[in-house]
Formats: structure tokens, sequence, C-alpha cells
């Protein structure tokens, strides 16, 4: 039986999630892909004794050379910054995002990160300018740029499948014409409230990938919250494996998703400082609850749970439905 690796790197408050399927017609025997990067603030990675560490240096000390596909969910800096510090190492074939690549090549002007008045705005204006760069440099280097649409399946590699479940067409113009508007504004008030407006709904906003090998189902939503799923058969998203939305803050799931999703194992990605209240007590529960075993790409304290410092959780899956994890 062939095997899928599923790894998530241990980024602190953020997500990079590497995906590597045996395939002979891809270079070296395996199709890669990398679904966001965490992201690219030294001070994230700066004497943590978790096991942090920024996606570029994970990728180089498994040598890997190969990018088939890469995945920005949406420009936050916690998702796009570490993938475009990937990127400029080990070229994309192919990337994914929300945001039209003639938009990004076109309309999104250099932003200056001067005008932040607190940290948030800051993360989030570097995080557009390195969106728009991360668009610019795949297609530069001959790779294809793809802005993903609700519904879009098909086969990634021999035996993986896909479906965009999220976001809905109605989202993509949003977020199109809100980014519009605030690289249009000259006003640097306007500008600000603009950008905060942003940045608060751009979460439910992000790309929802249901993946299927063989009988394995894989649930990955992005920083969706809970009324992201809004307007999503429920059908739909059952998995085995499920990464819980916005980094297990406490809207991140509740009774009926779970219910809905019915996962064997639930991944959380929040940091070991519990930034911004992520893996929240109340939802660990929740999950725990509902039979799920619990894992997380960093540290944070959990009751019921001893997490051993690491710099990836590795997930082993069969194409039979079965899935073996083991923090690295």
């Amino acid at each position: 039986m062939e095997t899928m690796k599923l790894t998530f790197v241990n980024v602190g408050y953020g997500e990079a999630i590497l995906l590597e399927c045996p395939d002979p017609a891809f270079p070296g025997g395996f199709f890669t892909m990398l679904i966001d990067g965490g992201g690219a603030d030294p001070a994230e990675f700066d004497g943590n004794t978790s096991g942090r560490i920024p996606l570029r240096e994970y990728l180089k000390a498994r040598a890997l050379d190969h990018l088939d596909l890469v995945v920005n969910t949406h420009p936050h800096e916690d998702h796009v910054s570490g993938l475009l510090k990937a990127v400029e190492t080990i070229n994309a074939r192919q990337l994914w995002q929300t945001l039209p690549p003639a938009f990004c090549r076109e309309g999104m002007r250099e932003l200056d990160v001067s005008f932040a008045r607190n940290r948030s705005q800051d993360k989030f204006l570097h995080a557009l300018n390195d969106c728009a760069a991360l668009s610019r440099l795949v297609e530069d280097a001959g790779g294809r740029v793809l802005q993903v649409r609700p519904g879009m399946q098909g086969e990634l590699c021999k035996g993986l499948r896909y479906t965009v479940l999220g976001p809905s067409e109605e989202k993509l113009r949003d977020l199109e014409a809100r980014c519009a508007a605030l690289y249009a504004e000259a006003d640097e008030e306007a500008f600000l409230e603009k950008l905060n407006a942003l940045d608060a709904m751009l979460n439910n906003h992000s790309i929802i990938l249901l993946l299927e090998y063989g009988e394995t189902r894989i649930l990955l939503p992005g920083d969706t919250n809970l009324a992201g799923y809004e307007g999503i058969d429920s059908s739909h998203l059952k998995a085995d494996l499920f990464k819980v939305g916005h980094h297990g803050q406490r809207d991140g799931a509740d009774e009926k998703l779970l219910q809905a999703v019915q996962a064997r194992a639930v991944v959380c990605c929040a940091n070991s400082d519990r930034l911004y209240h992520s893996a929240n007590p109340a939802l660990m529960a929740l999950i725990r609850d509902h039979g799920a075993a619990r894992y997380f790409s960093d540290c944070p304290p959990v009751e019921g749970e001893t997490i051993p410092p690491h710099s990836a959780l590795v997930f082993t899956i069969g194409s039979n439905g079965t899935i073996e994890a083991e923090y690295q």
C-alpha cells in the first residue's frame, strides 16, 4: 500500500503544511504541495524552546528540491510571508490564491509600511506586499498563477483528488473589490480604515480545500471560522483528518461543525504561547468529547495532552484510510 505524508511544520503562530504524494510522473517520484508558509517575523522563532522553525529552513533541512503546487489560503502574514521566503528558494510550478493574478501584478502597488500605527497594521501591510510579490515571483519564473473558484475539482497526482469548497464567488468578488478600493485610497485615515476592515474579514475568505487520498478525506480550511462555512453543503465537510480553522480560537468550530466533519483526528495550529487565545480550552474539550485524537503543530498547553518539542507533526496516510501521526 502506498502512503502519502502530510506535514504540519512548527512555524509557531501560523500555518505551513507540506504534502508529499508518491507519483512517478513527478521529479523524485513525488508530487509536492505547500499550503501556506507561516510568517517571516524573526521574533516568532528567536529563543523558543518548542522546536519552531521557519519553513524555508525546514525545507532546506529536508533537501526538498521542487514544489509542484503552492497554495496561499489568504494573505495574512502568518500564512503568506513564510511562503514567499520558501518560493524565493525553490521555484513553484503553480500557485493557487484568492485574488486574480492580473490584479496582483497590475493593481497591487508596493504599500508604504510606515503608515502602520500598530503591530497588526504593520504585519498586514507586509502581508499584502508579500502576497503581490509571491504571485509575481511565480509568474516571472515561468509558473502558473490561478485564482481558485468554488467547485473546482480534479486529480492533483496519482490517487489524490481535490475539491475547492470555498470561498464563494460572492466572497471572491468582495475580496477583489475591497482590495481595489484600498489600493485606490489616497487619504491616509480612510486608507487605514479600509485596511482594518479588510484585515478583519479576511479569514472567512480563505481557501477551503477537501483532499481525498483513496478512502481518506482531509479538510483544510485555512483560517475559516464558523461564519465562513455558510453556504457549503454539510455533507461535503465530512473528513477523517480536520485542521481546525482560526488556530483553534473559540470561533474555529462548534458542536454542529464537528458533527458534520466527524473527524478521527484534528490538528490545531496554535503556538506555544496560545497567542490570541488560540487552542481555546472549551474548543479543545469539545473536540476531545467528539472522540477525535488531538494534534498540534506547536506546543500549546492543553489539558490532557503532553506535547513534546518538535519541528514537525507528520501524518502518514494510507489510501485505505489509515492515519498515523508522529512528532518529529
